[in-house]
């Protein structure tokens, strides 16, 4: 078991984060347990790269001193699975908004969908969604959004370095992505479905692996609450 001076010295705690937890509140419930359980009025407790509230998988959270690093982890390699949805887009580009556009998919094989990962391999440029939290102009691109303003939003260079479709079954598209930092995997769902002559969307999202963490390694935020505090009411 951690001791209170091995949090504050500092730990890379590897979490797989749950469906519809935004990363802040992932973060709140892990500094909510080591504060009570070490009596605690403060600890830095931070998270190394945002997971949406949509996605699931590996959050890397880091506490005390070792928050110092989260810029370094940022940095590190992502891989992705989940699934693309194909005959319909979204605002968001993904199940947080609703459908507001169908497409035709009958003229969409298998080895085209194969065929098409390949023109998103590599160096590419790449628009956020407008659904995102980058600022521009001090303001939040989804603020705009909901408030029905149109923004430029410029496109930035990423690199995606697997893209493989793992299954099909109808329109619902199984894929692995392997991939830099800075990638929206929501716009490359966007993307892909305009390279199908069609539309798409991301219809659910797990992170894998971030550098050489993965999360097959990971805890969930539960199952860490009940080992740092295993009488508390919350998990009675």
């Amino acid at each position: 078991m951690k001791t209170k001076e091995h949090f504050l010295e500092g730990q890379t705690l590897l979490i797989d984060k749950p469906l519809g937890w935004s990363s802040f509140q992932a973060v709140n419930s892990i500094k909510w347990s080591i504060r009570r359980k070490f009596e605690l009025k403060k600890i830095k407790v931070g998270h190394a790269g945002t997971l949406d509230p949509l996605a699931t998988g590996l959050l890397l959270i880091c506490t005390g001193k070792f928050t110092k690093t989260i810029n370094e982890l940022q940095g590190q390699a992502k891989e992705y699975t989940g699934t693309i949805t194909l005959g319909g887009t979204t605002p968001s580009y993904d199940l947080e908004s609703e459908i507001n556009e169908t497409f035709p998919t009958a003229h969409i094989t298998e080895a085209l969908i194969k065929e098409a990962t390949k023109q998103f391999l590599g160096e590419i440029e790449q628009a956020p969604p407008i659904f995102s939290a980058l600022k521009k102009d001090g303001k939040r691109l989804y603020e705009y959004a909901r408030e029905g303003i149109e923004v430029e939003i410029k496109k930035r260079l990423i690199t995606i370095h697997e893209f493989e479709i793992t299954a099909i079954e109808g329109n619902v598209v199984s894929f692995r992505v392997a991939c830099s930092k800075g990638t929206y995997i929501r716009s490359l769902a966007h993307d892909f479905g305009i390279a199908l002559n069609s539309g798409a969307h991301l219809s659910s999202l797990r992170r894998t692996k971030i550098g050489d963490y993965n999360v097959d390694n990971a805890i969930t935020t539960e199952a860490f609450n009940k080992l740092l505090n295993p009488d508390s009411e919350e998990n009675l």
